[in-house]
């Protein structure tokens, strides 16, 4: 399930890939975590952890806009073609949908064939970055394919300025094509392991630094990976997978459920297994992390009826095993809003990489 971030950022989206409506889901319907219900306008407090609803109406933040006096950071773009590249080299595409596997139910039987693409990256250098030192970052999935849209460039000045997050750059990848099971965006985003961080860690970087004149930390505390949608997902992939290199993650109607193509018996329901297996029954790992999700969020919008395709589950789901888990975490469930979420991130965004960030820097003990 796809949405450019950049048009998320921008518009009052309730998106839905599927002809019909989304079933609207209460906060309080039997089997949901236990949550704090905030006012109109109000975001969770910044030095709290847990569950918590917000809208139906929202605030857009004043954050989003341009203010006078504050310095503002540089965006860059440049292209990076496949055929250049050694890993997620060639891509994928299908013509159709898959049919749904009689033997195997988790998975679909999907027809691809080969492509090549060009993968546009969009940089945001902050203005308080000092040439030769080294830069926190933010990895931004789902990119602009066009020209930037200035919305997270404007809140991060704005931030920044505020001393509420440190001076970072914005890496903003595009995807390589298509959505979902057997195309390229799905492969990148969907599959369990780290090769789309590998892919971000010895493809992508390197050109950030070289197109841009930065140098990037090394240091996962001062690394974050957000996304939405399958993007999202995406985002605790990277981290999960590869904790030496991300610490922290931001996800909006995050795609944790089972999107994965090929199956993989190791993972044999895709990112629903985050909550079934992998969380509970593993040590909790240096994560911070950040989850979000419409009331009128994604339920079975394909031909999947595998009972691991309902995101306001998968996401209540994943606030229960991050609690219990003791994990750093914040869960917002959005009041009149369906998948991405757009019009409660107008509203929330700034205060989730405010939260996402806070304790960089900070030594324990302090």
């Amino acid at each position: 399930m796809s949405k450019p971030w950049a048009t998320i950022l921008t518009v009052t989206l309730v998106f839905s890939p599927t002809a019909f409506a989304q079933p609207v889901r209460k906060f309080d319907a039997p089997g949901a975590p236990a949550f704090k219900v905030l006012k109109t306008g109000e975001n969770p407090p910044l030095d709290g952890d847990g569950n918590y609803v917000i809208g139906p109406e929202y605030k857009p933040a004043p954050e989003r806009k341009a203010v006078a006096g504050v310095p503002q950071g540089k965006v860059k773009q440049f292209t990076i073609d496949s055929k250049d590249t050694k890993l997620f080299n060639p891509g994928i595409a299908r013509k159709v949908f898959g049919k749904v596997d009689p033997k195997n139910p988790k998975t679909l039987i999907v027809e691809t064939h080969t492509i090549d693409y060009k993968r546009q990256i969009t940089v945001y250098v902050p203005a308080q970055y000092k040439v030769g030192s080294e830069a926190p970052f933010m990895l931004v999935h789902d990119g602009p394919k066009g020209k930037p849209n200035m919305d997270l460039p404007r809140i991060l000045d704005n931030l920044i300025a505020q001393k509420r997050v440190p001076p970072l750059i914005a890496i903003m990848v595009a995807n390589g094509g298509g959505d979902a099971q057997g195309h390229e965006r799905g492969k990148e985003y969907d599959t369990m392991s780290g090769l789309y961080a590998d892919y971000i860690e010895a493809e992508v970087l390197p050109r950030v630094e070289k197109n841009c004149g930065v140098k990037l930390t090394k240091n996962p505390d001062g690394r974050a990976a957000m996304g939405n949608s399958s993007g999202g997902s995406a985002a605790l992939i990277m981290a999960w997978y590869r904790p030496n290199l991300y610490h922290r993650v931001l996800t909006t109607s995050g795609t944790f459920v089972n999107q994965q193509w090929p199956f993989d018996p190791k993972t044999p329901g895709g990112a629903w297994d985050f909550h079934e297996t992998l969380i509970p029954k593993n040590p909790k790992k240096p994560l911070r992390i950040f989850i979000s999700v419409g009331d009128r969020d994604l339920l079975n919008p394909n031909v999947m009826r595998d009972g691991m395709h309902d995101w306001v589950e998968a996401n209540h789901r994943m606030a229960k095993v991050l609690k219990a888990k003791g994990y750093e975490y914040q869960y917002l469930f959005c009041r009149n809003a369906g998948h991405s979420i757009g019009n409660a991130q107008a509203q929330f965004l700034p205060h989730a990489i405010e939260w996402v960030w806070r304790g960089y820097g900070v030594k324990k003990g302090e």
